[in-house]
This record gives C-alpha cells, structure tokens and sequence, in this order.
C-alpha cells in the first residue's frame, strides 16, 4: 500500500524524474528501496465457501510492513481457532529507529472490536511466529530477549490467553528455537533446535505437574529438520517434518513422538540419489588454541583413497551466527566440492549456534580474534594428515565468510594457495556507513567506528592488504545491500592495484545471494575453475 508521498507527488511537474528523496534511514533493505509502499494485512468475510463484503486494512495509512521484511511469510499470521482474532508480527517503528532496531511485537486482532493489542511490549527483542493452540487456550511465539541481537537465543513463550499470563517455557534450555508446531490435541508443542551441529525436534509437553521433563528430544542422527507441521488423524496426533542432509536434499518424514521413530514419506530425488557416488563426512572435534573443542565437518571425495594426497579447502560459514550444520544447498554444497577432488574443512568456529549461547555469543567484538584461530585451527589439524597436501590449500566463504577470507588473506604465514570470497566485508569503517540494518553493525561492533573504534581498526581486513600475496576471486552482487557491492569493489582494487592476481565476478541481478538457475551455474564454474588453476594444480 501507498503510504508515503513520492517525489513526482511532492513535484508533479517533474512527472519524469527517476530521483528519490529520504530523510532517515531505512531507505533501502535487503535488496530493494523503499519507495513509500509498504505491506499491509487485510481481512475479508468467508462463509459457504466465498467471500462477502469489503477487505479491511487493519494497518491502513500506517507506514509499517506486516509481515516483517525482508523474509516474513504466513509463519507470521495465525488465526485463533475460533475465528474471532488473529495474531500477526509487525514492527511498528520507521525510519531510522527502524534501523536500529530488532524491536518487532505479536499483536491481536479483534474482528469484533477492530483493535489490536500488543501482547509483547515489555520485550525489546524480536518477537515472531505466533501460533495457537488447537484448543484456544495458549499462544506460542519465539521471542529473543535483548534489543538489537539478531541472533539471541530464541525463546519459546507461552502466552495464557484467559489470565494474561506469560512463562518462558525453555529457560534453562541452551539451546535456540527454531520452527514450531502445536500437536493436534494441544498437549505438547513440537519445535526444531539446532544442537552439535544438527537440527532435530523435540517436544515441549503441555503438562505443568511435572512428572516428567517438559523438553524431551524426539529425532536423533546427522539430519537437519526444517520445517514442521502437526494435526490430529481420528484421536492421534500426526507429526510431519522436512528433513535433509548433507547427502540428501528435503524429504518429508513422519514422526512418531511416542516411539521417537521416523517414516519417509516422500522420495523424489530417489533415482537421482542412488546415482550418486557420496562423500563420507566426518565429525572431528579440533582443539582451539585456549583448549576449547571446535565441531569440525570434514567431507571427503568418493571413493576416498587414504594412500593419496589431496587438496582441501577450509569452508569459512558466514551469518555470522549460522551452523555448519547438515544443509544441503544448491548455493554452498559441500558433496560437490569433495566431488570435485577436494577435502572440504568446515568447521564451527566461535560464534556459531548449536553449542550452547555462550559459544554462539563470543563473536561479539571479537570478528578478527578468536573466530579467526579457530580457522586455522581447523585447517591446521586436518592438514598434518598424511593424506592432505600441504601445498595445496585453499580458503572459500560469504558473508561473514567473506569477511574471514579476506582477513585470512592478510594473515595466513604463507598456509594457502588461493582464496575465494562471496559478498564479503572488506573495510569494516564503509560496511558500517553503507549497510542497512544498523542493529546488527551496532550489535557485533560494540558500537559505531566512531565511539568505538577498536573492532574497526583491530579487525578490518583491509588493515591487512600490505600482506596480501595470494590469487583471490572476489564475488560480489549489486543488489546486497546486507553487504554492499562497495566492499567487493575495493577488494578486488586492492588486490589489482597490489598485483595479486584476482578475478571479480560480479552479478548485476542477484542480492547476497546467487538464486538464479544461470547464474548459479556460472558462480560454480568460475568458483571451481579458480580453485582448479590455483589450488589443485
């Protein structure tokens, strides 16, 4: 919807001009620019099969998204079982605060009244994802405590909709909270957490007399559950899950809560699958240089012959804060890379979910410092097999991955042959001038450049380019805005004008990512030509 004014409102004479005007930030997100339109929720009788009467903008003239962009789906609308309400998410700040912000709020809808009440303003973290229970008595809804943390450890909240009351249902649970789903008779609540680098689902039973624990884990196995949904079939309670692996791509399996079991229900890629030599992949635990434990994936080439030596890579995971976990991925497979003849290294440095929050929370600050040991850490461990060629190594990631090759680039002691870098942050000083949401840039930096200026200084890799010696591709998209086409831009200067040789590959039509079929075919054939000139010959 329309809620702003546009420049050709402001100035209608001047009906061909493409300018855009702003007073505050926010004025671009993700991959797109604000142009005054934002998303609206809208509500329309239904009976017999059909629809009656007019819809209602229940957020009309309000310059507010519902759901939150970028990413917010239905997952953030739920109805209440008896029609009379719904919830949704909505962040109701603009502007600047909007940027600064992680303060997103679960409001109720009544179609009787036609008001809302936000049932989460004592929380300035984000609160997403309501859902009821079948019976109407309880919502549940993923709640993070403090502002401006995108990756605080999501909570689950039962909100008691007669007496008003709200219980932190996984407070002495280390673990994050991911999808959720109510069982079809409103006795437990299913949900998918990551742990030891896996994602698996547990069930939260409804049953305060505690006889039992309250959390119990149902899967168990090197998968990553997805998505969930749950119902009842007759009187039983029917669980359904996505799930993949790093040799699987998604299928849906049943669950059984009561037997912890799984049935597949789906095999669509069955033929293709059994086609396909694999990979074995290994969990190895490195030790870091203060003697902690770093859950390391190592996957290796089919049919892996230990009496050869082969090339490896070190897998650098961006998000900051997001596993290395069992993904199967079109954009970063790992199975495609062993089967390209490298050992790949992928380890879950500091900083990283599925280890409990003070692992996850220990990047804060600390960019260049002990995330990047555990790095070499890693690549250090697996390269004193007889089976890896030392000579032969190279260094791979996005995002925050990026970040960590280019800062490796200028502090590797000679350890790597090439290095690749997707969308990364090179100059920590313009990433925080150019990128969108500034929570995130506050957040991890303890501040901005200019109250705090150690991170910047300490841990930009372009500090480092007077070190830099080594082949570099650099990848960078001109719709990301997360981390702007600028940070690629003065890397692969920097490489040029020191003559390193380098190679920028640059998509005018992607955001932080490579989606496009094309595309993506290109990323790989330039990513692996790259590696096989550099590293593997």
């Amino acid at each position: 919807m329309q809620v702003e004014k546009t420049v050709k409102d402001l100035y209608p004479d001047l009906d061909k001009t493409t300018g855009r005007i702003y007073d505050a930030l926010n004025y671009r997100h993700w991959d797109t620019w604000n142009n005054g339109a934002y998303t609206h929720l809208f509500y329309i009788a239904y009976n017999d099969g059909g629809v009656s009467g007019e819809a209602k903008d229940i957020l009309a003239g309000q310059p507010y998204d519902a759901p939150v962009k970028p990413f917010g789906g239905d997952e953030q609308i739920a109805w209440n079982p008896d029609g009379t309400s719904f919830a949704y998410v909505c962040k109701k700040q603009a502007g600047t605060e909007y940027a600064k912000s992680t303060n997103s709020d679960i409001y109720i809808y009544n179609i009787l009244t036609g008001k809302d009440e936000n049932i989460t303003t004592s929380n300035q973290g984000y609160d997403m994802d309501p859902i009821y229970s079948p019976d109407g008595q309880y919502i549940a809804y993923l709640s993070m405590e403090h502002a401006g943390y995108e990756s605080d450890k999501n909570r689950i909240m039962f909100r008691n909709l007669k007496s008003g009351q709200t219980i932190d249902a996984t407070l002495n649970f280390d673990q994050t909270v991911e999808a959720m789903a109510w069982s079809g008779d409103s006795k437990a609540l299913y949900f998918i957490s990551p742990t030891q680098a896996t994602k698996q689902v547990y069930s939260y039973t409804m049953d305060f007399s505690k006889k039992q624990p309250a959390i119990q884990q149902l899967t168990n196995g090197d998968h990553d559950f997805t998505t969930l949904s749950a119902g009842l079939d007759g009187k039983k309670s029917v669980l359904v899950g996505a799930k993949m692996s790093m040799q699987m791509p998604n299928e849906l399996f049943v669950i059984d809560p009561s037997k912890k079991t799984e049935t597949q229900l789906t095999f669509i890629n069955r033929d293709i699958l059994e086609s396909v030599t694999w990979g074995r992949v290994e969990k190895r635990m490195v030790t870091a240089v203060d003697g902690k434990k770093i859950f390391t994936y190592v996957i290796y080439p089919p049919n892996f012959d230990d009496t050869k030596r082969y090339p490896a890579l070190l897998y650098c995971q961006g998000g900051p804060q997001s596993v290395v976990s069992q993904f199967f991925s079109n954009r970063w497979n790992f199975q495609l890379m062993a089967a390209k003849g490298y050992i790949v290294v992928a380890p879950n440095r500091r900083g990283l979910p599925s280890f409990g929050q003070e692992w996850n929370d220990a990047i804060v600050g600390d960019y260049g410092g002990k995330p990047m040991q555990d790095l070499l850490s890693a690549i250090d461990d697996v390269s004193k097999e007889k089976f890896v060629d030392k000579n032969k190594l190279g260094a791979v990631g996005a995002s925050f991955g990026g970040y960590s090759v280019y800062w490796l680039a200028g502090n590797h002691q000679g350890r790597f042959k090439a290095f690749i870098a997707h969308c990364g942050m090179f100059n920590m000083e313009s990433w925080y001038g150019s990128t969108e949401e500034m929570f995130f840039a506050n957040h991890d930096q303890n501040g901005p450049y200019w109250t705090n200026p150690t991170p910047y200084d300490k841990f930009s890799p372009h500090q480092f380019v007077k070190n830099w010696n080594t082949p570099i591709l650099v990848i960078h998209n001109e719709k990301d805005f997360r981390v702007p086409l600028s940070q690629g831009l003065e890397a692969f200067n920097a490489a040029q004008m020191k003559g390193v040789p380098s190679r920028f590959l640059y998509f005018p039509d992607e955001n932080h990512w490579v989606s496009k079929p094309q595309n993506s075919l290109l990323w790989n054939r330039v990513f692996f030509d790259w590696l096989d000139k550099y590293v593997k010959k």
